[in-house]
């Protein structure tokens, strides 16, 4: 893997790594198998993409951003003020937003953004080369300061003590519901952000584009806090934070180094699978590998003094 790759790799790790800050809020923080993620994705690029063609490429993310609050906002009424199941409630949303994405691009499947004005365009003409990366660095930093200081604000606080301890939060008169409609719309408008960024930097978007999405935001996540448990004894907000950024890259990389082994395009979601029950797996195979290195050590001890 030349240092090209490394460098694609890393420019797109950065923008995926919105999508796993939005499946770390409602996945770790509010403990919800939010599947609208698939759907709100592809959302926010078929919006952010019809917007970018308008001639408003800042503003399509803008906008991106706001239907994700919209389709987070549908899942998290269903689960709340209807009491459909939350897995249930997160499919039927990503299944109308199929044929809502699909209408937002004019009843196309795929639309192309080649000759048109995105942001990364825009900053090529300023920057050059390194544009991609630059946006990349910069909008995940800005998404991690205002995450970060919004998980500890009077609101955050709540939403993360609705996922720890839905029933002390409710008998302390704080509206359950409420937190968890804002946090899955917070969590799907970061997704749907993602999902527009991506499209203006591959210059496209498609209907299912969205697909297996859960899967890899889950997959950097768990990556990242592997890695970062290395580091740390405990996990707090900040690395988590900085779990869902390494993630999201080291991703991405693996991605690559299997596409410069010839494994087929259509093996990777297979791929990605393998990574994250192999990543959800760590803690379990570190434990038996430790049981059977003591065992071997006790039997060589016991055969030593025999």
């Amino acid at each position: 893997m030349n240092f090209s790759m490394i460098l694609s790799a890393t420019e797109l790790g950065l923008l995926y790594t919105l999508l796993t800050l939005g499946l770390f809020i409602s996945y770790r923080i509010l403990d919800i198998p939010d599947l609208t993620v698939d759907g709100s994705f592809t959302l926010g690029a078929a919006t952010g993409t019809m917007v970018t063609i308008s001639g408003h490429p800042i503003l399509g993310l803008i906008a991106a951003a706001c239907v994700g609050v919209l389709a987070g906002s549908v899942t998290a009424t269903l689960q709340t003020k209807l009491k459909v199941n939350p897995i249930l409630s997160g499919i039927l949303t990503m299944t109308a937003l199929y044929s809502i994405n699909i209408m937002i691009m004019n009843d196309k499947a795929n639309v192309s953004l080649l000759g048109e004005t995105t942001i990364f365009t825009m900053a090529k003409e300023i920057m050059g080369t390194r544009a991609a990366l630059v946006i990349g660095v910069v909008s995940v930093l800005v998404a991690c300061v205002l995450l970060g200081l919004f998980l500890h604000t009077k609101l955050g606080l709540s939403i993360r003590a609705t996922g720890d301890n839905e029933d002390m939060v409710r008998s302390s008169s704080i509206n359950v519901d409420a937190m968890k409609i804002i946090g899955l719309a917070l969590a799907n408008a970061l997704v749907a952000l993602s999902g527009a960024m991506v499209a203006q930097k591959q210059s496209f978007s498609d209907a299912s584009m969205g697909t297996g999405m859960v899967v890899i935001g889950i997959a950097s996540l768990i990556i990242g806090e592997v890695l970062v448990d290395i580091v740390v004894k405990q996990r707090g907000i900040k690395a988590n934070i900085v779990a869902a950024v390494i993630g999201s890259i080291i991703y991405r990389l693996i991605i690559s180094a299997a596409l410069v082994v010839d494994i087929s395009a259509t093996s990777m979601k297979l791929v990605s699978a393998i990574i994250v029950a192999i990543a959800i797996s760590y803690p379990v195979i570190k434990s038996i590998i430790g049981q059977k290195m003591n065992q071997y050590r006790r039997q060589k001890g016991g055969n030593i003094h025999a």
